[in-house]
């Protein structure tokens, strides 16, 4: 009986905590147009992604306060589905996604993932191995870097 409780109780909680936030900005999310998407489809950069960051400035050392407020942010968002290590759990693990991706990917993948997931063919194959979309967890843009800091010292940035 006590088992039946925990995987229910586990259960219950992988759901909740992967689910979309709403969010209180009156942003369109929808489908873009035909001809907006052609435009997309030319411009997908596999390098930064899709997204508003074209450009995001690093540190040479880490921000250790800023990685900090990453980590309160995972724990709450991301460790559900992610292990620091490169050991997968829902989706793939951490361990070394800095040195193999562009900060500016980084951040566009965990602020813009559905767009990212259609345009990117190696997030497709990702897919396929996961079987479960990641879903946007409503981060906000300082959430977002502070996530990436945290990635980085995970990775062994000092």
């Amino acid at each position: 009986m006590n088992k039946l409780l925990v995987l229910t109780m586990f259960g219950f909680f992988f759901f909740v905590s992967c689910g979309k936030e709403k969010s209180n900005t009156d942003q369109d999310f929808s489908a873009p147009a035909p001809a907006e998407k052609t435009a997309e489809a030319e411009s997908y950069d596999p390098k930064r992604g899709l997204g508003k960051y074209s450009t995001v400035e690093l540190g040479a050392t880490l921000d250790k306060a800023l990685a900090e407020k990453g980590l309160k942010t995972a724990e709450v968002k991301c460790t559900s589905c992610h292990k620091a290590t490169d050991e997968k759990l829902v989706g793939p693990g951490w361990k070394g996604v800095t040195e193999r991706r562009a900060p500016e990917w980084i951040m566009n993948f965990i602020t813009n993932p559905d767009p990212m997931i259609d345009k990117d063919p190696e997030l497709q194959a990702q897919l396929e191995l996961c079987m479960i979309r990641m879903p946007n967890q409503g981060l906000t843009d300082d959430e977002a870097r502070s996530i990436l800091e945290y990635m980085r010292q995970n990775d062994g940035v000092k």
